[in-house]
């Protein structure tokens, strides 16, 4: 039996609330079995700022979606280690999951950016592409540069509602001594107390 699956990578450094509602509007609105949250091990186009490690993002995510209807963790990236390329992923998850039809969940941003991914054509081959929009801003940009790459059937589009909220920031804010309840998940703010993560920037304690 097809299980659709949804996949969301990220650093997720670390997960927030915003990573937790594109999971729940993707499988809603796309008819998605799972959404699966997985962290890297190396992002390959740019250093991870402030990483606690792969191991530690990869914590910070199974207890984001402990709880959480259809979503689980994926530690496929961080078990291969090094540059987390997504046609290498998809293609080790196809021939592990035979059985599943993948969706990659991704923003409008990255969307955007595919044609300079590693055999982009052969990432829409082995998954569909699901780009998280507001109220369609930027879709037939988006739908004209991503064209020559598929045969029209293999991109589509969500809404997501707009916030403003990023890992950046909650790092930002964690350094400053500042709350972040409320932007990342209960067992997340624990974690980062417990753990001291992101107490300071660039190697100095926070003022």
């Amino acid at each position: 039996m097809t299980r659709r699956v949804g996949i969301l990578g990220g650093t997720f450094n670390p997960p927030h609330v915003g990573h937790l509602i594109m999971a729940q509007e993707a499988r809603d609105q796309l008819g998605l079995d799972l959404v699966v949250l997985m962290p890297v091990a190396l992002p390959p186009h740019k250093e991870a700022e402030a990483d606690p490690g792969p191991e530690v993002r990869l914590a910070l995510a199974r207890l984001a979606a402990d709880g959480e209807e259809g979503v689980g963790v994926s530690s496929a990236e961080v078990d291969r280690g090094g540059a987390s390329y997504t046609v290498d992923t998809l293609g080790e998850l196809h021939e592990r999951y035979p059985e599943q039809e993948l969706t990659f969940i991704v923003g409008g941003d990255m969307a955007q950016s595919l044609p300079a991914w590693r055999q982009p054509a052969r990432v829409l081959e082995l998954a569909r592409l699901a780009v998280a929009e507001r109220e369609g801003i930027g879709r037939e940009d988006i739908t004209a540069r991503l064209a020559p790459l598929h045969d029209g059937s293999r991109v589509t589009f969500f809404d997501m509602p707009r916030l403003d909220v990023s890992s950046s920031e909650i790092r930002r804010r964690v350094a400053e001594g500042r709350p972040v309840r409320h932007l990342v998940p209960d067992a997340i703010a624990r974690a980062i107390a417990d753990r001291n993560l992101y107490r300071t920037t660039a190697g100095r304690p926070a003022a």
